[in-house]
């Protein structure tokens, strides 16, 4: 087992079209930039996103792996810029209700990459499904994606009640996305830290805003990331901003930080 803690953080936000996946690509690539070996896994079961989002494809997923057909290694598919990418299977909804053996293997994928990273980015589906909740509660860290619509500051507010509620987390980091100035991200964090501080006993932590940007939408019809492909826009700019304080988010200091920890963790809650 490895003896290094591995930042697990999940980006994650309730509403589906919050530009969540391109969240969390950008911020893995941004991350390899810093020098920090990271690994995005397409954690979007059922609508799998990131490969088209880069035009990339793989012949294996992780149903493989859980089969016993191939190793995590062997799955991973190389993105911009160094970032290593696990991509889903689509419609295969094979993280629950997996065998025994499936577990231990799962296990043993992500404890054999454990000293082959430093930053592990889970990409989760949108809505608040089981499969979702495991994801999310399996990680070190969660960042929240939030637009400026009421359904995406309502949904928002589903996911961290059910959290919270639910399974007793209490900390969560904000980013607001898609937002006209920094101003309105502020802003759009107020509307969010009203419902929250009112209803639910949880701490939000604003960590910046994601601007609108035409180079985003240029970006996807090109089947590139943002950041590659327009590394000066605005985006790219905040994106990096983000990094730099995702970089210094605290470590684990116990095997909470370990990808053991996050596969034993995953198998728990979709067995529990």
């Amino acid at each position: 087992m490895s003896s290094s803690p591995v930042q697990v953080i999940a980006v994650t936000g309730g509403k589906g079209g919050v530009g969540k996946s391109n969240v969390a690509l950008n911020l893995g690539i941004a991350l390899c930039e810093k020098g920090r070996r990271t690994v995005l896994l397409d954690a979007d079961l059922g609508l799998a996103n990131i490969d088209i989002l880069l035009g990339i494809s793989s012949n294996k997923t992780l149903e493989n792996v859980l089969d016993g057909e191939c190793d995590l290694q062997d799955v991973m598919v190389q993105g911009p810029l160094g970032l290593k990418i696990v991509p889903a299977s689509s419609g295969a909804k094979h993280m629950v209700n997996l065998s025994s053996q499936q577990h231990a293997g799962l296990i043993h994928a992500f404890s054999e990459l454990a000293n082959q990273m430093d930053v592990l980015i889970v990409d989760t589906a949108a809505g608040i499904a089981d499969d979702v909740i495991s994801f999310v509660r399996a990680s070190n860290e969660v960042l929240v994606v939030v637009t400026d619509e009421p359904t995406s500051i309502t949904d928002a507010y589903a996911l961290i009640k059910l959290l919270n509620r639910d399974y007793g987390m209490y900390r969560f980091r904000v980013v607001a996305n898609m937002v006209k100035t920094q101003q309105d991200g502020r802003n759009l964090f107020a509307k969010l830290t009203k419902v929250t501080d009112r209803f639910l006993d949880v701490a939000l932590q604003y960590v910046g805003c994601v601007p609108f940007d035409e180079s985003v939408k240029k970006a996807v019809q090109r089947q590139k990331a943002v950041l590659e492909a327009y590394p000066r826009s605005k985006a790219s700019v905040a994106i990096r901003a983000l990094a730099q304080k995702a970089d210094a988010w605290p470590l684990p200091t116990s095997s909470k930080g370990h990808l053991e920890f996050f596969a034993e963790q995953l198998v728990q809650y979709n067995v529990g």
